[in-house]
């Protein structure tokens, strides 16, 4: 996908859709919503040149095919007033936290070599998935998959490494924190307590990483017998000490985490109106705090670091827009599925819905793996934490397995293609500029299909069922 994802309160009002009458509105308010998560999936692999010029572009259209029917079909007032309230009470704190998050780890540098050996290829994805989970998937993508590709330049099978990198690090070690991924910090700004996912789904976060860490091994060990017996590779980056440099931005990632748990445990009680929208006292704050610690760290940071991890700000840059534009096209379908058996979505309803009303956790947990596979995991989150009933307080405790089944499908089944999550295309991109050869759009779908789906499966029907 060529947006990023990188990761990373309190409760909030509902996502800007009171007032919009859900249960009246047709589905095709859903098309422009769908239209750029289209586009998002599709451009970069179909029409890249265009893509990357005129993406800001693209994503305006689709927000300007919701805002503008709206305000004909509702008044201006009402429109405009659902748009503003998502742009400020969700979009702005989390445009903060990703830009913060991304500029902080992006003056983190992990300098020197080691030799790329079955269990050193372990270890090192076992760290980069526990700190994806602290600095959030794309952080830990940015600072470890440079020296995972120098451990293993000499060796001529090299690609599983990078591919399960993408399995570990970039997804599924971002499920325990609301730092860690997307959709999980969304679930936080809607009132999910910063350390529910630690509790609740660390579970399977350990049986599946186990699992795929398992495979990894044997495969490798494999391939690592395999390579003894062929012409030696001259190692173009020679073994030397581990050096971390950017050592003051670790305070600043602390603070971050400090600023969350400010926000969540602090409440005076005061809102300040902004353009008639009321925005309460500690997330002002803590967007302030977080906001200073990056520029902080832009002033800290020495620049041949940043230079040495490729960074730029195009990435963030993107995801901006692209996100602005996820905020303001999903407005009219969160309304929809607040009307639940009532509004057009009904059918969906009915496919994560029993029988006897309770939802089916099993469902929950395939339908959004399955769009975050092929779409932003952040907005499917929001659509199926919505569909469960949208109360973080009755998630969060009768039925807490739902929303750790909504959890762990939009985190852990990212992984499925390219596309699934920003950092894993972004991952993609650095390996093959660095000679890696990584198999194609499909190819790396044989990949998870072989690897991860059996392992879904498996953890669907120990933990879902």
């Amino acid at each position: 996908m060529a947006a990023i994802a990188l990761l990373c309160g309190s409760a909030v009002p509902a996502f800007a859709s009171e007032g919009l009458p859900g249960a009246t509105m047709p589905l095709w308010w859903a098309l422009p919503f769908a239209g750029l998560l289209l586009s998002i999936a599709s451009g970069p692999l179909l029409f890249p040149h265009l893509w990357e010029h005129h993406y800001g572009k693209i994503a305006a259209v689709w927000a300007i095919l919701v805002v503008a029917p709206m305000a004909l079909a509702f008044g201006a007032d009402l429109s405009f007033g659902a748009v503003l309230h998502a742009l400020l009470t969700e979009y702005m704190s989390f445009i903060i936290l990703l830009f913060a998050l991304f500029t902080i780890a992006g003056g983190i540098l992990v300098a020197g070599n080691i030799h790329g050996t079955p269990w050193t290829n372990a270890g090192l994805l076992l760290i980069g998935a526990i700190l994806a989970s602290v600095v959030g998937t794309t952080g830990a993508s940015m600072i470890m998959i440079r020296p995972v590709i120098r451990a293993n330049d000499n060796r001529p099978f090299n690609a599983h490494v990078v591919v399960f990198f993408i399995f570990l690090v970039s997804n599924i070690g971002g499920s325990l924190t609301p730092l860690g991924d997307p959709p999980l910090f969304v679930g936080f700004l809607r009132g999910v307590d910063f350390f529910w996912t630690t509790a609740n789904l660390w579970r399977e976060t350990l049986f599946v990483t186990v699992l795929v860490l398992a495979a990894f091994l044997v495969l490798d060990f494999v391939l690592h017998w395999r390579e003894a017996g062929q012409p030696k590779i001259k190692d173009p980056t020679p073994d030397s000490r581990v050096r971390l440099r950017g050592l003051p931005n670790l305070p600043l990632l602390a603070g971050v985490i400090g600023a969350i748990l400010l926000s969540a445990s602090w409440k005076p009680g005061i809102e300040i109106p902004v353009f008639g929208v009321k925005l309460e006292l500690q997330n002002l704050v803590r967007d302030a705090i977080i906001l200073a610690l990056a520029f902080v760290s832009l002033a800290v940071s020495r620049s041949e670091y940043r230079k040495a991890n490729g960074f730029t700000w195009g990435p963030i840059a993107e995801v901006a827009k692209l996100f602005a534009a996820i905020f303001i096209c999903i407005v009219p379908v969160i309304a929809i599925l607040k009307a639940g058996t009532d509004g057009a979505l009904a059918p969906l309803v009915a496919l994560v819905t029993g029988a006897d009303g309770t939802p089916n956790d099993l469902a929950y947990f395939w339908l959004t793996g399955a769009l975050s596979s092929f779409l932003d995991n952040a907005p499917t989150y929001l659509v199926f934490f919505e569909l469960a009933g949208g109360n973080a307080r009755h998630l969060m405790t009768e039925l807490a397995t739902t929303l750790a089944a909504i959890s762990a499908g939009a985190v852990f089944m990212g992984a499925n293609t390219y596309i699934g999550n920003a950092p894993n295309f972004m991952v993609y991109a650095i390996a093959r500029h660095q000679g890696v050869r990584m198999p194609g759009f499909f190819g790396y779908m044989l990949w998870s299909g072989a690897v991860l789906i059996p392992t879904f499966i498996i953890a669907g029907f120990v933990f879902f069922r």
